[in-house]
């Protein structure tokens, strides 16, 4: 018997293949899912922060939990506004500004 056999006869286990992301979704979950739509993100290297102008249509956003952006896994850290309704944009849901994630890493 050879590592490659299968002795029930069944075919390897396949991971499910990768969503395509959009660069402008958080995902969070298992599986992943779009659960807010950012504006004006900078990444800092430095401080190992992204800063979010905006983040909108959150209402599915788990703030206490791991996110991910683009390649990143970050948490979000600190949220300076915070509002349900936008009497000139009401589709936008939950509105945070002035947001700050933590980068914990990268995305696999």
């Amino acid at each position: 018997m050879t590592a490659e056999s299968d002795p029930a006869g069944q075919a390897p286990a396949r991971s499910a293949p990768l969503i395509e992301r959009e660069n402008d979704v958080l995902y969070q979950g298992d599986p992943p899912r779009g659960v807010g739509r950012v504006l004006g993100p900078e990444v800092d290297w430095g401080t190992k922060q992204i800063r979010f102008v905006e983040i909108y249509q959150s209402d599915d956003l788990l703030l206490p939990d791991e996110c991910e952006f683009q390649k990143y896994r970050m948490i979000i850290q600190r949220v300076e506004f915070a509002s349900r309704i936008d009497k000139d944009a009401p589709e936008k849901g939950r509105v945070l500004r002035g947001v700050v994630a933590e980068i914990l890493g990268y995305r696999e």
